[in-house]
C-alpha cells in the first residue's frame, strides 16, 4: 500500500465530520429497541444501513437473520458486508443495532431520539452505545470505496440485533447457525467499550456469576413474631455473611480495575404485600464478577456453605442457585489483532494499554469459540445514561484507526 492511499484516507477522513451528525440523527430516530423493552427492534434501522451500504457500491451482504414473532417483521436482522482487499484474511468490526430504551424522560435535557448537536458532543439514545461505532464503519466504507482504495485485508462489516437483551437473535445466533462465517486466524475488533483516551485495549473479561438464594421462614402476623421465622431478616444475614466471598476468593489481576473479584447482592423480590406480615418467603440475588483462574464451582459450593451455616443458625431454609455462569475470557497480549491495533493506536500517537473488565462485550462469545477479538474506541461511557453522547472528533478519529488496521499488513 502506497503512502499516497493512505494519507488520502485519512485526508478524506477529516472531511466528514458533518456527515457523522447527519447519520447520528437518521440512526437515533429509528428507535431500534429489542421487544423484551417494550419496541419493534432493529429492523428500520438495518435496512436503512443496508441502503446506505449498497449505495457505496457494495454489494456482497450476507444475511443471517433470526426469526422471532414478536416483532413484526418476524425477524431481527444480523448482515455481514464486504469490501474485498488484497488478502483474503479478513478485518472484522462489529457493532450492535439495539438501543437501550430512553428511561426516565425527566432526566434528559433534550428529546433521546433527535440527536442535539452542542459544539464536538451530540446527544442522544445509542449515539455512543453502539452508534459510534455504526457511524465509523459507515464512514471507514464511504472513504475506501469513493476513493477506490483497496485495502490490504479483507474488510468484514457485521450488523447484528439483540446485544443489549442477550445476543440469542444477535451474534450467538450467527455463531450458532453460521459458525463457518468466522476464521478463527482473522483479526476481530469490537468497538463497543474503551477508555475516553483512547488508550485501552480490552483483552479480559471477568467471569459472571449470578445466584438466586431462596430463604424459607414461617410466615405469621408481625404483632405475633414468636409464631414465625422471618425469612427477611435470615436473608439480610445471609447477604452479610456472602459478601465474605470477597475474602475467600481474594486473587487479584492487575489488568481489571478494581482489580480483584466482586461479589455484590443487587435484585430483591417482593416477599410479603402488606408491612404487617412477618414473610415467610424472600429471595435475593447476588452478582459476582471473577478474575481469571478462579474456579465458579467453587464459588458456588462456598456461597452454599455460607448460606447454610446461617439458615441453620436462623432455623430457615436457603437454596443457592445459579442462573446465570459463564467463564471468563481472554485474548493473548501477543495476538495478531492486539499487536496490529496496538501498533496502529501508535501511529495516531496514542500509547496503548491492554485492559480487562468486568462487564460482558460480544468479545467474549468470539472468544469462547477460540477467535481472539479485541475490544477498543474512544468513548465517554455514557452508554445507558440520561443524555448518553459522543464525540464527533472521536468518531473520526476510531474511522482513522479502523482505516490504519484495514490497510497495514503486519505491526
Amino acid at each position: 500500500m502506497a503512502n499516497t492511499e493512505l494519507s488520502t484516507i485519512l485526508d478524506y477522513l477529516d472531511g466528514l465530520s458533518g456527515s457523522v451528525e447527519t447519520i447520528q440523527a437518521r440512526l437515533t430516530a429509528c428507535q431500534a429497541v429489542g421487544p423484551e423493552s417494550g419496541g419493534q427492534g432493529e429492523a428500520k434501522k438495518a435496512a436503512l444501513i443496508e441502503k446506505w451500504l449498497k449505495a457505496m457500491g457494495i454489494s456482497d451482504i450476507v444475511h443471517c437473520d433470526a426469526p422471532d414473532e414478536r416483532v413484526k417483521e418476524g425477524l431481527r436482522p444480523n448482515f455481514i458486508a464486504t469490501i474485498p482487499g488484497k488478502s483474503k484474511r479478513a478485518f472484522w468490526i462489529f457493532a450492535h443495532l439495539d438501543v437501550v430504551p430512553a428511561g426516565d424522560r425527566a432526566l434528559w435535557n433534550t428529546d433521546p431520539w433527535t440527536v442535539v448537536r452542542n459544539g464536538d458532543t451530540l446527544y442522544g439514545r445509542g449515539v455512543e452505545d453502539n452508534q459510534q461505532a455504526i457511524v465509523g464503519m459507515l464512514l471507514l466504507a464511504q472513504a475506501l470505496l469513493h476513493n477506490k482504495v483497496v485495502p490490504e485485508h479483507t474488510v468484514k462489516l457485521v450488523f447484528m440485533s439483540d446485544e443489549e437483551c442477550g445476543n440469542e437473535k444477535g451474534l450467538a445466533y450467527m455463531l450458532k447457525h453460521e459458525p463457518t462465517l468466522f476464521p478463527p486466524d482473522d483479526l476481530y475488533l469490537i468497538p463497543d467499550g474503551g477508555l475516553a483516551d483512547g488508550t485501552g485495549i480490552e483483552v479480559a473479561e471477568k467471569a459472571m456469576l449470578w445466584l438466586k438464594c431462596s430463604v424459607k421462614g414461617v410466615q405469621c402476623h408481625a404483632s405475633t413474631p414468636q409464631k414465625g421465622v422471618n425469612a427477611l431478616v435470615a436473608a439480610s444475614d445471609i447477604i452479610l455473611s456472602l459478601t465474605g466471598l470477597a475474602k475467600d476468593f481474594s486473587q487479584t489481576d492487575p489488568l481489571f480495575d478494581p482489580p480483584k473479584s466482586t461479589f455484590v447482592p443487587t435484585r430483591h423480590l417482593e416477599n410479603v404485600p402488606s408491612v404487617n406480615i412477618v414473610p415467610g418467603s424472600d429471595v435475593f440475588y447476588m452478582d459476582c464478577r471473577l478474575v481469571p483462574g478462579i474456579d465458579r464451582s467453587a464459588v458456588i459450593a462456598k456461597a452454599r456453605e455460607r448460606a447454610r451455616a446461617v439458615a441453620k443458625r436462623r432455623g430457615v431454609g436457603v437454596e443457592v442457585e445459579p442462573v446465570l455462569n459463564q467463564p471468563a475470557t481472554q485474548t493473548a497480549t501477543e495476538a495478531p489483532v492486539a499487536s496490529l491495533l496496538s501498533a496502529c493506536l501508535a501511529k495516531a500517537s496514542v500509547k496503548a494499554k491492554f485492559i480487562g473488565i468486568g462487564g460482558g462485550t460480544l468479545a467474549a462469545l468470539l472468544r469462547r469459540r477460540g477467535i481472539p477479538a479485541v475490544v477498543w474506541s474512544t468513548i465517554a461511557s455514557s452508554c445507558h445514561e440520561p443524555n448518553e453522547h459522543s464525540s464527533i472528533q472521536s468518531t473520526i478519529d476510531d474511522t482513522k484507526v479502523f482505516a490504519l488496521m484495514a490497510m497495514r499488513a503486519k505491526p
